[in-house]
């Protein structure tokens, strides 16, 4: 018999309270305990009542409160406590926020579980600074790849396949590994004029913009002192970017040359 008790794995977007769904709302004004993440904004953790539980599980790059395997057992640990368990995540769960590794571990250990989806980077960051993934005559497809990867190992990727111009690259956490991911690149073909975009803490107050090319977007980035959250993108579809530019406040915007003769 299971227990009556369900962990909502919830989405909470980039962090604009304005972009969390109806039902991420809901559940975490009803939850008993919150369990969230450091990229979960201060304005949505203002949403949650002053009577629910909170536990801080926050992960940065090598640097974790708890490991991924002791979040697992927390989850289900407080779901033998609790009836309502929401575990709040930036982003989406399932887009390179291992919802899926906390999903199987309760399904594996017979906890009833829910997955509620939150606004990804690669829509939200992208869409606020006026870069749309897919353009006809621009970008057919959109690649979204991982750039850190375990235990610092190098980037496995199919480098030749990622280098699509007719294609939209988007890359998470890619901060310490840009310089190695634009090489990488442009030696399996992409053009070094290819535009460019690095966009930090996308579709918040704090947003950054650098508009560039791939031949300079990691010595930029470094120049600019970007910091963690980065979402890289790479394609024609970034020289939309200065026409597209509606979200204020325009910080660190610098549209190479290059990028203008795409179009």
């Amino acid at each position: 018999m299971k227990n009556k008790s369900c962990v909502y794995l919830v989405g909470t977007g980039p962090g604009d309270p304005d972009l969390l769904t109806v039902k991420a709302l809901r559940l975490i004004k009803q939850a008993d305990v919150i369990v969230y993440d450091r990229l979960v904004s201060e304005p949505i953790l203002e949403q949650i009542p002053a009577g629910s539980s909170r536990i801080f599980v926050g992960k940065a790059t090598d640097h974790h409160t708890l490991p991924q395997d002791e979040i697992n057992a927390l989850l289900v640990k407080m779901a033998h406590k609790a009836r309502t368990i929401v575990r709040l995540k930036g982003g989406d769960p399932l887009v390179f926020g291992r919802g899926s590794e906390e999903a199987t571990y309760l399904a594996r250990h017979d906890i009833d579980f829910e997955i509620v989806p939150g606004v990804t980077a690669a829509t939200a960051a992208t869409t606020y600074a006026g870069i749309p993934m897919t353009h006809r005559g621009l970008a057919t497809g959109v690649q979204i790849i991982t750039g850190h990867s375990r235990n610092n190992l190098d980037l496995q990727h199919d480098w030749e396949k990622l280098a699509n111009g007719d294609s939209t690259l988007v890359v998470y956490m890619g901060l310490a590994n840009v310089h190695y991911i634009t090489r990488k690149l442009i030696e399996a073909g992409l053009p070094a004029s290819t535009p460019a975009a690095a966009i930090q803490d996308g579709a918040t107050p704090r947003q950054r913009r650098l508009i560039t090319t791939l031949a300079t977007l990691a010595e930029e980035t470094q120049q600019q002192a970007f910091q963690p959250p980065v979402l890289f993108v790479i394609g024609k579809v970034v020289a939309l970017a200065e026409q597209m530019d509606w979200y204020l406040p325009r910080q660190q915007t610098h549209v190479k040359e290059d990028a203008h003769h795409v179009l």
